[in-house]
C-alpha cells in the first residue's frame, strides 16, 4: 500500500484568501482522505464496490449538508467551505464525492429549501449523520438533457399518491434509504416526492459493468404503483425550476471537486517526473515535460480562482445558474485534460492502479457528462450571453 504523499498546489497563494475556518475545514477533510480513502480506494475501484464503511467519516468531516443549518444537523458552514470539502473528497475519488454531493445538494437541499418543517425535522438530521442515505431521481431512460419530458407520474388517490415510472443513472440508488423523486401530477406539473425504501413497489436495481465511477454505487429507481403519503410531497416549490435549483448546488460542488482530481493528477505527475530518470537526468528536466506541467498548474490555478469567486457570489446569494454552468463545464474539462497529460508523463505506469491518474481519468468521463453535459452547459452560456435559445 503506497503512502499518500499529496501536496496541494497553490501557485497564486489562495490560502491567503481563505478564512481560518475554511482552512480548518479543508485540512480536516484532506487528512481524512489521506487516512481513510487513499489506502483503500484503488481496491474498491477494482472491485467496482462502494466502501460503505466511510459513510461515518464523511458525516464527521461535514460532507453531508455542510451548509445546512445546525438546527437540522448540518454544520452551518458557508459555500466556500462546502466547495473545499468537495475538492478534497474528489482529490480522493470522484465517486466518493458523488455520494456526498447527492446527499448534500440533491437530497438534503430540496428537503431544506422546498420541504416543510415536519419534513426537515424528520429527514435532515438522519441524512446529516449518515444514518439515512439519499438518492435523487430526475434522469430517466429516455429523458436526460431534457428532464422536462419526464414520464414518471403520480395520481391523487384521495388519501395518498400513486407513483409510477423509472429513473436511471442514479448515484446511491442501490443502498439509499430515501429518494427525492421528481414526477408529474395529473396536470403535468413537476413536483418532488420523498420516497422511502420500505414503500411497496419501490426497487433499486444496481447498474453494473461501469468503466467509470467504479467506487460509487449507481442504479435505477423503479416505481410500480408505489403508495406515497401526501405528507411526503415537497410543498414549497414545483415546476422544472425546483430540481434545477438542486442541480445548481450540485454543479457548484462539482466545479470545486474537479479541481481536486486535477490537483491529484498534477501532484502525482510532478513527483514522478522529478524521480524518473531517462537519458541520464530526471524527465522533469526535459522541455516537453515542463510544458505539460506548466500548462497543468496554469489551468488548475485559473480554475481555483474561478471557483473561489463563484463561492463568494454563492455566499452573497448572487451566483446565477449560468455562472455555475460555466464553472462546472470549464473545471471538469480542465481536469480531464490535466489527467490525460499527467497519464502521458507517467508513460506505461500511468495506466496502472499503482497510481491514481487512470482512475481519475475514467471517473471524469462521467463527471463531464452528469449534472448537465459539457455541450449543454456550453449552450446555457450561449443562451445567457445572446438571449437566443439554441435548445429549441
Amino acid at each position: 500500500m503506497k503512502p499518500d504523499l499529496f501536496e496541494a498546489p497553490d501557485y497564486y497563494n489562495l490560502d491567503d484568501l481563505f478564512s481560518e475556518e475554511h482552512k480548518l475545514v479543508r485540512d480536516a477533510a484532506r487528512e481524512w482522505v489521506k487516512r481513510d480513502v487513499s489506502p483503500i480506494i484503488e481496491t474498491y475501484a477494482q472491485k467496482a464496490e462502494f466502501p460503505k464503511q466511510i459513510i461515518g467519516g464523511l458525516a464527521e468531516i461535514g460532507a453531508f449538508g455542510p451548509y445546512i443549518p445546525e438546527t437540522y444537523g448540518g454544520a452551518g458552514l458557508d459555500q466556500i467551505s462546502y466547495g473545499l470539502i468537495m475538492q478534497e473528497i474528489e482529490r480522493g475519488d470522484s465517486g466518493v464525492r458523488s455520494t456526498a454531493s447527492v446527499q448534500s445538494s440533491l437530497v438534503m437541499y430540496p428537503i431544506w429549501k422546498y420541504g416543510n418543517e415536519e419534513q426537515r425535522q424528520k429527514y435532515l438530521p438522519k441524512l446529516a449523520s449518515g444514518a439515512f442515505m439519499g438518492a435523487f431521481g430526475l434522469t430517466e431512460p429516455n429523458h436526460g438533457s431534457n428532464p422536462g419530458g419526464m414520464t414518471t407520474n403520480y395520481k391523487d388517490m384521495g388519501d395518498h399518491y400513486l407513483l409510477n415510472g423509472a429513473k436511471l443513472w442514479i448515484s446511491n440508488a442501490p443502498f439509499c434509504d430515501v429518494a427525492v423523486v421528481w414526477a408529474k401530477n395529473e396536470e403535468g406539473r413537476i413536483h418532488g416526492l420523498i420516497v422511502e425504501r420500505s414503500m411497496e413497489g419501490f426497487s433499486t436495481p444496481e447498474t453494473h459493468n461501469k468503466w467509470s465511477l467504479r467506487a460509487s454505487a449507481t442504479g435505477e429507481l423503479i416505481f410500480q404503483d408505489v403508495k406515497v403519503p401526501k405528507g411526503n410531497l415537497l410543498p414549497n416549490k414545483s415546476g422544472l425550476g425546483a430540481p434545477l435549483g438542486c442541480l445548481d448546488s450540485a454543479r457548484y460542488g462539482i466545479a470545486w471537486g474537479a479541481i481536486g482530481a486535477a490537483m491529484d493528477c498534477y501532484d502525482t505527475a510532478l513527483r514522478y517526473a522529478k524521480e524518473r530518470v531517462q537519458f541520464g537526468k530526471p524527465i522533469a528536466g526535459f522541455q516537453l515535460q515542463q510544458k505539460k506541467l506548466a500548462e497543468m498548474i496554469t489551468e488548475i490555478t485559473k480554475a481555483q480562482l474561478l471557483a473561489f469567486r463563484l463561492g463568494q457570489l454563492k455566499n452573497e446569494d448572487k451566483a446565477t445558474s449560468a455562472q455555475i454552468s460555466m464553472a462546472k463545464r470549464n473545471n471538469v474539462d480542465m481536469a480531464l485534460k490535466v489527467a490525460r497529460e499527467a497519464r502521458q508523463i507517467l508513460g506505461g505506469m500511468g495506466i496502472t492502479g499503482e497510481y491514481s491518474i487512470m482512475r481519475h481519468m475514467m471517473n471524469l468521463e462521467s463527471v463531464v457528462t452528469y449534472e448537465g453535459t459539457h455541450d449543454i452547459h456550453l449552450l446555457i452560456t450561449g443562451l445567457d450571453i445572446t438571449g437566443l435559445n439554441a435548445f429549441k
